[in-house]
């Protein structure tokens, strides 16, 4: 009797742990999020990123995947409405049990998406520069932070002898907290405010707003560009450009127009990289700059085997709807690209797609060796990398004239200076 009795608890539980692994895991893939905006205002930048993923989880799947698992991409558009990625981050979390989400562009993308996050314990890996003054335990930020792109830039200006910066960008969180941020270190190194354009607002005797600022989509920059021809005027001046967006084009189309050259004041752009130059009269913007920490152009043997095998996907594996024709690489689809390894890497260190084991992992400290050189997550969740300053040429690519290695992902203000 008593041998039955084990028996039957020994085929209960077979029966169990057989049913358990048919609905908890043991199937052969595991589904993970892309979260862009594949219409709207933001699709020149973002749909990029959609294609470079879809890529990146290809070469995995090719060697084999993760922990034996293939990736299960699932598409979600967030349409350049910024409550829709709060929604669509719901479905991939709630609905499609994705194990990771890569994803978001504007600031305000993610900030619709972060408590949704934080809500269901999920894992949201985010690509794009960004204005700092948040750290999300649910969100890992391979992103360049402030002290990564919009500090360095200026930094290079003063070191040229530039004394009067215009500060301009589109309406919303990113450009509006990276200016304020930029404003006071301009301060802090003697700019003082009359040498700081594009309007400054107080209450009382705080700064609680730098910039002339546009919205999404906005198409007449006639009269900021005639402004900032007028403070260019006197000579040593430059511009800080945190437009994003399509926006950049009438922008870049407008100044091309006034006669306005890198010569006389040159242009530094935070969200315009290699990929938003197809858009735009690239002949007419020689000279202005870029920095991030990637260009297309740095001459390593990582970069060149990442160009080469992305091309070759385009030509051979990319689906129908992706284009395929004059293809470039940019900052933020390495760094979407790089965020896909980095959580291959802690899966595969903590032994389990389960979202706390991945976080812990990436929190001590994983490293890849990406196209832009050696990345190495931070307990902060952000990213210790290289970073480039670039100088636009006429085939809308980047000479790179300045390299600062390993700098530190620092999102705080107090930190950054």
């Amino acid at each position: 009797m008593k041998n039955l009795k084990k028996l039957t608890i020994s085929c209960i539980a077979g029966l169990f742990l057989s049913f358990s692994s048919l609905f908890a895991g043991d199937e052969d893939s595991v589904k993970v999020g892309i979260l862009h905006s594949l219409s709207g205002t933001m699709a020149i930048s973002e749909t990029s990123l959609r294609d470079v993923l879809l890529f990146t989880i290809d070469e995995i799947n090719k060697s084999g995947g993760v922990l034996g698992k293939q990736i299960e991409a699932v598409q979600a558009d967030g349409a350049s409405d910024w409550p829709m990625f709060a929604e669509k981050s719901e479905q991939l979390l709630a609905q499609d049990e994705c194990a990771a989400v890569f994803g978001c562009w504007t600031s305000v993308s993610r900030k619709y998406a972060l408590p949704v996050f934080e809500k269901y314990n999920g894992l949201l890996f985010y690509p794009v520069q960004y204005e700092g003054e948040e750290e999300s335990p649910n969100i890992f930020y391979t992103a360049e932070a402030v002290g990564q792109q919009a500090i360095p830039a200026v930094d290079y200006l003063l070191n040229e002898g530039y004394t009067k910066f215009y500060l301009i960008g589109t309406d919303y969180v990113y450009p509006q907290t990276t200016n304020i941020v930029l404003f006071e270190y301009l301060l802090s190194k003697g700019i003082p405010v009359e040498n700081i354009g594009g309007g400054i607002r107080y209450e009382g005797d705080v700064a609680v707003s730098a910039g002339n600022y546009t919205p999404f989509g906005h198409t007449d920059f006639q009269q900021i560009v005639a402004e900032i021809t007028d403070f260019a005027a006197s000579g040593d001046a430059c511009v800080i450009n945190t437009i994003n967006g399509d926006a950049n084009v009438p922008f870049f189309k407008e100044i091309a127009a006034s006669g306005l050259t890198s010569d006389d004041c040159p242009i530094v752009s935070f969200s315009l990289s290699e990929d938003e130059f197809r858009s735009l009269p690239t002949k007419d913007l020689v000279g202005h700059l870029g920095c991030w920490t990637y260009f297309m152009s740095i001459d390593s043997k990582a970069n060149k085997k990442f160009i080469k095998s992305f091309n070759k996907w385009l030509k051979k594996s990319a689906p129908d709807y992706v284009q395929k024709e004059g293809r470039v690489t940019c900052s933020p689809m390495v760094l979407s690209y790089n965020g896909v390894y980095l959580w291959k890497a802690a899966v595969e260190a903590a032994g389990t797609f389960e979202v706390d084991a991945v976080i812990a992992a990436l929190e001590s400290g994983i490293s890849f060796d990406g196209p832009g050189g050696t990345v190495t997550t931070q307990a902060n969740h952000h990213v210790t990398k290289n970073v480039f300053i670039g100088e636009t040429l006429e085939d809308g690519q980047f000479e790179i004239l300045e390299v600062m290695e390993n700098v530190y992902g620092e999102p705080w203000l107090k930190g950054t200076f």
